[in-house]
């Protein structure tokens, strides 16, 4: 006779252990590569055009610069610095930190003092720009640069193009500027050999006298 308890269970419907593992690892697998599949998609579309193979976009600009009138195509991301020095070939303008703290690099534009290595080409479109090679040539210096000269107020050269401009637009605003108003006026530009106070007596001497030009 034998006992309930020696019966075998009916086999449960349905999936057995090895199944549901097998599945797992199926379904594991589809999903990576799912996953895989969406992160690569992802990965694609995030790509700058230029790693597609794809154009850039240029503009055209047209600038006004020392009373010349230009005209060059630029690429939405060049700096105006970076179009003065290698596609105009007006390097007096110098790179030296090109973070907008040393003033090197200064310009006038639109009657007012920027850094060149900061503003976008592409937003001095329409602008009139005076660069140091707009202040005098050789032989026809503007007083300020002749103020340099005699007061020895520049050495390795790299700030003094950038000096020179700020001083002339100070000049040209205030004629008579006091000491302060110079330091102030040139807070903006740094000479890292150390010539600010032959600096400031060039720029006293010309406020002595005729001021800018």
């Amino acid at each position: 006779m034998s006992k309930g308890g020696n019966k075998k269970a009916p086999p449960v419907k349905g999936l057995d252990r090895r199944t549901f593992l097998k599945g797992m690892g199926t379904g594991l697998i589809g999903t990576a590569t799912i996953g895989q599949g969406i992160l690569a998609a992802d990965a694609a579309a995030a790509q700058p055009a230029a790693a597609k193979g794809e154009n850039i976009e240029k503009a055209a600009v047209t600038m006004t610069i020392n009373g010349k009138k230009y005209t060059v195509e630029v690429e939405p991301r060049e700096v105006l610095l970076e179009v003065l020095r290698e596609k105009l070939q007006l390097t007096g303008a110098k790179l030296v930190c090109g973070h907008g703290e040393c003033g090197a690099c200064t310009v006038i534009l639109n009657g007012r003092i920027v850094y060149s290595c900061l503003m976008l080409a592409i937003e001095a479109d329409g602008a009139k720009i005076t660069t140091i090679e707009g202040l005098g040539q050789p032989g026809n210096l503007h007083p300020v640069q002749k103020k340099f000269i005699e007061h020895d107020a520049y050495q390795c050269g790299f700030c003094t193009p950038g000096f020179e401009v700020a001083l002339a637009d100070l000049l040209e605003k205030n004629p008579k500027p006091t000491l302060e108003d110079i330091k102030r006026g040139l807070a903006g530009n740094i000479c890292r050999c150390g010539a600010h106070p032959h600096i400031f007596n060039a720029a006293l001497d010309l406020a002595a006298g005729k001021g800018g030009r």
